[in-house]
């Protein structure tokens, strides 16, 4: 049975139309990269998905239910979405922002139970920020703060962990530790992760199953070989890319690519 899928979905900001009819299966206990331009709606489906902006028709389905007819925290213990960009956090330590995970989870009173703070240190271990539980979160560097964000989705202890954009504004080492952090979460813990990247080689590298759209649409989706390929690279972005494979992980690798010119 599949989880997460979505059926014919249409998204718009006011009248102009974003996601187009998008139908896909997300693969449960996978990782899945979203693909495409700038502006061609990858970051309004995954907000769609999440229920964090409404959509116009079509459906969500999550576990055999549509879920504009979930409850919220029942819905919040099966998903948990980290933004491209977080709300800020101006004050707080790090062990403040990581139990704002349990949230779903406590009763009318609010108060962390011992199972709540169990699951804040285990998601402070398993994301290797335990040292930082009395910092400020202003106080850390990029990877630092992103990796706390993440154990604050952990926290929430869900199967299924949407990411939009999780390496932006980040350098090179810290976008591989954020990267190895989320497969070693799908590889040890079998957590569903639904990423948004812009890079096609980090795409390719620690993706199981990858969605290319384009206006709106889905160009492609599959395998990682099925996908970062030249035909469908020259549709969804444009360009004129040279494919190898990667000696490391004999995933696909793009080695170099130029500009389409004219009406090629």
């Amino acid at each position: 049975m599949v989880r997460l899928y979505t059926d014919n979905l249409q998204v718009s900001y006011d009248d102009r139309l974003i996601v187009k009819g998008l139908s896909v299966q997300i693969p449960d206990k996978k990782v899945t990269a979203i693909i495409g331009a700038n502006g061609c709606g990858k970051s309004t489906f995954l907000k769609a998905v999440t229920r964090l902006i409404p959509h116009q028709s079509g459906d969500v389905i999550l576990d055999g239910g549509n879920i504009v007819k979930q409850r919220t925290k029942q819905l919040a213990q099966k998903m948990a979405i980290l933004p491209q960009t977080q709300e800020a956090a101006s004050g707080l330590t790090v062990g403040e922002l990581v139990s704002y995970g349990r949230f779903p989870y406590q009763n009318a009173m609010g108060r962390l139970t011992p199972r709540d703070m169990d699951v804040i240190n285990w998601a402070l271990e398993v994301t290797n920020t335990t040292d930082f539980k009395y910092r400020q979160v202003d106080a850390l560097s990029g990877g630092q703060r992103q990796r706390v964000w993440i154990a604050m989705a952990l926290a929430q202890e869900t199967d299924i962990i949407f990411l939009d954009e999780p390496t932006t504004y980040l350098d090179m080492a810290h976008q591989l530790e954020v990267l190895e952090l989320l497969q070693r979460l799908n590889e040890e813990q079998q957590r569903t992760i639904v990423m948004v990247l812009h890079d096609l080689n980090q795409a390719a590298r620690f993706a199981d199953f990858i969605i290319a759209m384009k206006d709106g649409e889905i160009v492609r989706a599959g395998m990682c070989e099925n996908v970062i390929r030249p035909d469908i690279l020259r549709e969804v972005f444009r360009i004129d890319a040279e494919i190898g494979t990667d000696p490391r992980t004999g995933k696909p690798l793009c080695i170099t690519y130029d500009l389409l010119k004219g009406d090629e």
